[in-house]
């Protein structure tokens, strides 16, 4: 009777697009990142999850590391400078270089209107959404330069191209990962190095945070209002959206640097 072959993280899909290379994803531990995470090991990477989610980060690890891949964990507040040092200055130490970095942690901003939403909760998701980019492109961006390239992806999102009510907090703060992505590209570029960075910007995403505004009260109305803004009439998959940073983070891209790629379904096209 012939037994049933082993499987491993590498098996399904892998053509090593990111052999022996080393990458941290921030907000690995869930959601898209957790999809980056996974994507990343099956093609070869030794991924660093870089998150506030301890236990989650750990054992995602973990399953990496069961599966075959290669993945460690380490505590990262993405809003706290000091705490990124310590991250990218421990990847150096146990690996001597970083070559790729996924500024992908974020926030939703909330549903308040503009000139309702309290300045405290404006400077929240400023910190998060962007200020934390800026702290990533900055400190990925030195250490990268000593072999002088790597590739940096920021996920911004569609909300950082068009606008809709009630999202003026985090639609300003995904506008300004966009043009930060192209201040950085141009900067690292101007000093002969040949690192890379790109926008990510997705559409309605199945993820665990929507997945908390789905069994809210305007739940239903929500999932309404999305499937008739999306000509394919479907959410992407946090899959789907990590198909796409693989691009940016890979040789595929290497003549790659300033730019955006949308993965909506054609939300963008139809407004």
């Amino acid at each position: 009777m012939n037994e049933e072959p082993q499987t491993s993280l590498r098996a399904d899909y892998s053509n090593g697009q990111l052999e022996n290379s080393v990458a941290i994803v921030t907000g690995g531990a869930s959601g898209i990142g957790q999809a980056i995470t996974e994507l990343f090991a099956r093609e070869g990477s030794h991924v660093v999850i870089a998150d506030i989610q301890d236990d989650a980060g750990n054992g995602l690890a973990k399953k990496i590391r069961a599966s075959g891949g290669k993945a460690s964990f380490f505590h990262l507040d993405t809003t706290d400078e000091s705490n990124w040092e310590e991250v990218i200055n421990g990847v150096i130490r146990e690996h001597g270089r970083l070559d790729i970095l996924i500024n992908n942690a974020g926030i939703g901003g909330g549903t308040t209107l503009l000139h309702e939403t309290p300045f405290a909760d404006w400077r929240k998701v400023m910190a998060v959404n962007l200020d934390a980019v800026f702290l990533g492109c900055k400190h990925g961006i030195k250490a990268m330069s000593q072999k002088g390239r790597g590739s940096i992806v920021n996920v911004s999102s569609i909300l950082g191209l068009v606008s809709m009510p009630r999202t003026g907090a985090y639609t300003t703060s995904k506008g300004g990962v966009r043009l930060l992505t192209k201040a950085a590209a141009v900067d690292s570029a101007s000093i002969g190095t040949r690192i890379r960075v790109n926008s990510i910007h997705p559409g309605f995403t199945k993820t665990p945070q929507v997945e908390g505004r789905l069994a809210s009260d305007d739940g239903a109305n929500f999932h309404a209002l999305v499937d008739g803004a999306v000509p394919f009439r479907a959410w992407a998959t946090p899959a789907e959206i990590a198909k796409g940073v693989l691009y940016f983070a890979s040789d595929a891209s290497e003549f790659v640097t300033g730019a955006e790629l949308v993965i909506d379904g054609g939300v963008t096209a139809s407004v």
